[in-house]
């Protein structure tokens, strides 16, 4: 299928064949018939990316803070990696689509249903979208594809104007009558009341009284007094702010004629550097429009598809998309004087020339038209680098996710190695085709099945979201691909069970399956053991884990995946087994206990671990620290010995009323992890780690949560 994408690293812009998206669950696959361009959105989306670094940081301080903190955590070096690494990809465009229902998995919608479709990330710019169910409204019979597909801009109108919170026969203002402008003038003429619009421009003054507006004047000069005059001196009774600048001149226009203790709103994107004197002197109450009303960011919401309750919540984003939909079709909002451009998908990048000024054309409402027939393959051939001929048979890799993590740490070691690429899927296509191009893989795919059912690939890493590792690990063993698999290995003690009887199940040679453990592979990890390797004594081993806070809408949070003690804290179980060379047998657990709804319990654990051969460990796994202080502190004491690390950056070695220092570079092993498991795939060396380990590992991970549960010690 064809795909509009934008280079984050340079901002240029592309119509992309991508693989089809795949139907999945709370949701529906939708074949595009129009999608509309918001200009002032995407104009802004390809201006940030074409500037430079220094242009990007600019734009978004808060961006550059979460560097900042990450240079603390992680260091320079790995921080800048980083980066690079989001900048190296290609975005979506588009949020707001219309078009016909292909394959449903929710009651509420059948193949053949024409629907209009909504959020950033789902109603994109493509010939076929995947759209959770609250981002999806039916389109009543009158209404047309190209009508539909300004759906979730009405919507966006339509909840400032419920913020405005207007009555009949009252004076609004509304500043900036373009294409979001217009549209909440006829929404306010629909409530009843007396428009008057602002612009800096009286282009669009002529079509702005044909669709209602009362009056209209220029945003500078004698607006205040134009204004005073058309409420007959009284003021206005609100403000709609549908603008799009960075200065703050609207707001402050807004102040001056606004009566005493009438409301504000900004709906578009402009300065907000607010004076008191007029708020306090008047009493003015300024509200924020979030988008297309109640829902709009909430994950709950969006992508798991529960709906609030209408007796609480009467205007969620989608029956604001309800509303908006019946509006077009009763004829009360008119839509069609507003299309000003409509180009084929294949032509698209016609349209971002005209918003970006590089074709000086008027415009407003702009759409891309797709084909009656796109194409559905769900695999796309990216890169011909390498001929199989010349492949090095012994080992050949594809890949079932591909986030941050994986493109950071699996994949360029492998291309160090030298190991071919083959194939990558990712859920997404714009994310397939990114990760396809960024590393040469021969191709991109977003069904897993394409991987697992390659003859050629015999080696699967799988860096998915947790709660599907397990289902992935079993279906490679079963198709005899060796596997290595981000921790966690699995998220309960049922897929764990599973996962035992299929690996106990395979033949003699069979394929290796390694875990992504990978500190036990890094220098300071290997010189600890190494240190008291002569020791016959047990180790005592405190490991502070300084995780910093994670939002509660975090994905790791949902129960689905695990929380971050079975998907984090097993790395430094690992590391105490390694260190030890031992199975842990019991452990004792208990977790924060905080009045602050907002403070995840399982996010601060204090977990102490008795091992086989007598070794104690003791895990503080916290969420509530500084990032200052460090991520990783470890100290190991045993026989007159102690070693202290900090960080991946040093250890302290104290033996014999010395001290010795040693410093490291931070780096955590995950090169020397792949380069293990690639020569184990290869026969060049024994598997780094032993299924027993792994198991036990994961199992104690279940064990710290039983305990926090029960208050009682657990044995393993």
């Amino acid at each position: 299928m064809l795909q509009i994408l934008q280079y984050q690293k340079t901002g240029e812009m592309f119509v992309e064949e991508l693989p089809a998206p795949k139907l999945r669950s709370g949701g529906v696959l939708v074949q595009n018939a129009f999608s509309l361009i918001s200009a002032g959105t995407e104009r802004t989306s390809v201006e940030t990316a074409q500037a430079s670094l220094i242009g990007k940081a600019r734009s978004r301080p808060d961006l550059v803070k979460q560097v900042m903190d990450h240079v603390k955590r992680e260091g320079l070096k790995a921080t800048y990696e980083k980066v690079q690494t989001r900048l190296d990809t290609y975005k979506e465009l588009g949020y707001s689509s219309a078009g016909t229902v292909l394959e449903s998995s929710v009651e509420a919608f059948r193949p053949g249903d024409r629907v209009a479709c909504a959020g950033s990330g789902y109603a994109s710019h493509a010939e076929l979208i995947f759209v959770p169910k609250n981002l999806v409204a039916r389109i009543p019979d009158p209404v047309s594809f190209e009508e539909a597909a300004f759906t979730t801009v009405g919507a966006i109108a339509l909840q400032g104007v419920r913020q405005a919170d207007v009555r009949i026969g009252e004076y609004i203002a509304v500043i900036g009558l373009g294409l979001l402008g217009l549209i909440t003038v006829q929404l306010l003429k629909a409530n009843g009341c007396k428009v008057i619009g602002l612009d800096i421009s009286e282009s669009p003054f002529e079509l702005a009284g044909k669709l209602g507006c009362d009056a209209t004047v220029l945003s500078q000069g004698d607006a205040v007094r134009s204004v005073e005059t058309f409420t007959k001196g009284y003021g206005t009774d609100a403000v709609i702010l549908t603008a799009a600048t960075k200065s703050n001149e609207p707001l402050e226009l807004a102040l001056q004629f606004a009566r005493k203790r009438s409301r504000i709103v900004v709906v578009g994107a402009v300065g907000m550097n607010l004076p008191r004197s007029p708020f306090y002197e008047k009493e003015l109450e300024l509200r924020i429009a979030c988008s297309y009303g109640p829902g709009r960011y909430d994950p709950e919401y969006e992508e798991k598809g529960n709906d609030y309750p209408l007796g609480y919540v009467r205007w969620t984003e989608n029956r604001n998309m309800e509303a908006v939909l019946e509006l077009l079709a009763e004829k009360k909002l008119d839509v069609k004087p507003l299309i000003t451009h409509k180009f084929p998908i294949q032509e698209a990048l016609q349209a971002y020339n005209i918003i970006t000024g590089k074709v000086k054309e008027k415009y407003l409402g702009i759409l891309i038209q797709y084909p009656p027939k796109p194409k559905e393959t769900r695999r796309v051939e990216v890169s011909k680098d390498r001929s199989p001929a010349v492949r090095p048979t012994q080992l050949v890799a594809g890949f079932i996710g591909a986030g941050n993590f994986a493109q950071s740490y699996l994949i360029p070691p492998l291309q160090k190695l030298n190991i071919p690429l083959k194939g990558v899927a990712t859920s997404t296509p714009v994310h397939a085709k990114s990760v396809g191009k960024k590393f040469h893989f021969e191709y991109c795919t977003t069904d897993g099945e394409e991987i697992l059912n390659d003859p050629e690939i015999n080696t699967i890493f799988i860096a998915t979201r947790h709660d599907s590792h397990a289902r992935y690990v079993v279906e490679s063993l079963k198709r005899g691909k060796h596997v290595f698999v981000e921790k966690p290995l699995a998220i309960n003690e049922e897929q764990l069970r599973e996962l035992k009887e299929t690996y106990l199940k395979l033949p003699q040679g069979s394929p290796m399956l390694q875990t992504g453990f990978n500190r036990r592979f890094s220098g300071p990890l290997r010189d600890i053991k190494q240190f008291f390797g002569a020791a016959h004594e047990p180790l005592f081993i405190l490991y502070r884990v300084n995780a910093g806070s994670l939002p509660k809408t975090h994905w790791i949070h949902d129960e689905k995946q695990g929380g971050r003690i079975i998907g984090e804290a097993c790395h430094f179980i690992d590391c105490m087994a390694f260190l030890t060379g031992a199975r842990p047998v019991s452990v004792y657990a208990a977790s924060l206990a905080s009045p602050n709804a907002q403070v995840e319990p399982n996010e601060h654990v204090h977990a102490n671990l008795k091992f086989s051969d007598g070794s104690v460990g003791c895990l503080l796994y916290l969420a509530n620290g500084d990032s200052s202080a460090g991520k990783e502190y470890c100290e190991v004491h045993s026989g007159g010995k102690t070693a202290i690390m900090s960080n991946f950056r040093e250890i302290l070695f104290y033996h014999n009323g010395r001290r010795k220092r040693v410093r490291y570079d931070g780096s955590k092993g995950h090169s020397q992890e792949i380069e293990s498991f690639v020569n184990a795939v290869l026969g060049k060396q024994e598997p780094p780690l032993s299924f027993e380990s792994m198991y036990l590992t994961t199992l104690t991970t279940f064990k710290i949560l039983e305990s926090v549960q029960a208050g009682v010690a657990v044995e393993i």
